[in-house]
């Protein structure tokens, strides 16, 4: 009875959210990650594991996500947090199941910032007393120290907040500092090549393009979440030139399709829109109402993502009914860059 009970519970698990998202034709979308049992101080059905921001994909098509779900949650002293590693195929978890999935041990304030080609996990995480933050290199579930972290006496931390990071095709490593405003440089080693790169106002995340170019997301002057008519997309040259591109929407996630074209996320507004190098927004698609976007990713064109079918599929972390202390991942599937090449021109 009780394996039966199961099968029906994964069952309604994996219906299709169309309901939820609006696509446009030719594309579908389902649940990939939820859970149960996380949230009792909510309505009891509330599907979903602790919430998460931020998420990566490895080559193998391993999926990471950071559990920041402590600061929902009365009492907690400490925003220590795990990373979860979901194998190929998506997951189910409950409470008592989780821990199956922990890949390392808890950080300070998590976020999965970037998955470099090689498998290696970078994680930023910030300590928001001191005002220090850090960026592990996570391999085989080991996190080592990469750059930041507690200063030597009487010199400035290089991070207080960090949060994305990105790669470019030499292996040196760009990393956005939202407390200071700055991108830091480093080599693929760690060392710092230029602790302030590039002055960006609340940068958050970032990603380079197959032309060589680094596109930011920022807060802007946003102070909140919610205010999101005041967040910036910037686009810098391969010389260092910045541009800004698009100045509006408030950016929760940013990640290249395949083919190259950037699709962002709209946190408060449930958009997911694709921005163009001439800084033209195609909206692609919407939540419905009373669901909000956290973040988005694409998964990796590799042989190991195309055998386990996602290769080049897009995930999304979501917000169900307005129950912040719980997400799910849904998966989105289709012809991203045909309908890019189809709305650049009509």
């Amino acid at each position: 009875m009780v394996a039966w009970l199961w099968a029906v519970v994964l069952l309604l698990f994996v219906l299709p959210v169309s309901a939820e998202i609006v696509l446009p034709p030719g594309f579908t979308a389902e649940v990939y990650v939820t859970g149960q049992g996380f949230d009792p101080s909510s309505e009891p059905s509330a599907r979903g594991i602790p919430a998460t921001s931020t998420l990566g994909f490895d080559p193998s098509g391993a999926l990471y996500l950071a559990k920041t779900g402590a600061r929902f949650r009365e009492g907690e002293v400490e925003d220590l947090g795990p990373i979860y590693r979901i194998p190929a195929g998506g997951a189910r978890l409950t409470p008592d199941t989780e821990a199956r999935y922990f890949h390392g041990p808890p950080l300070r304030n998590p976020q999965v910032a970037a998955v470099r080609a090689r498998g290696e996990v970078f994680i930023t995480t910030y300590d928001r007393d001191r005002k220090i933050g850090a960026l592990y290199r996570m391999t085989d579930g080991r996190p080592r120290l990469f750059a930041g972290g507690t200063p030597p006496d009487g010199s400035p931390p290089l991070l207080k907040h960090p949060e994305g990071v990105a790669f470019d095709a030499a292996g040196n490593i760009y990393v956005t500092d939202r407390d200071q405003g700055i991108i830091v440089r480093l080599d693929p080693a760690g060392k710092v090549l230029q602790p302030r790169f590039l002055s960006v106002t609340r940068a958050r995340m970032l990603t380079f393009d197959e032309k060589g170019q680094l596109w930011i997301g920022s807060d802007g002057t946003a102070e909140t979440p919610w205010q999101d008519g005041s967040g910036q997309i910037w686009k810098v040259s391969p010389e260092g030139s910045p541009t800004l591109v698009l100045q509006g929407p408030l950016p929760a996630g940013m990640s290249m399709s395949s083919g190259g074209a950037l699709f962002a996320a709209q946190r408060r507004t449930g958009k997911v829109f694709v921005v163009t190098s001439e800084g033209n927004r195609i909206d692609f698609a919407s939540a419905t109402e009373g669901t909000f976007l956290r973040s988005l990713g694409f998964a990796p064109l590799t042989p190991e993502t195309r055998r386990a079918g996602i290769g080049g599929d897009l995930f999304v972390i979501v917000v169900r009914r307005q129950v912040w202390a719980v997400n799910e991942v849904i998966r989105i599937s289709g012809p991203f860059d045909e309908f890019v090449r189809q709305r650049q021109t009509d």
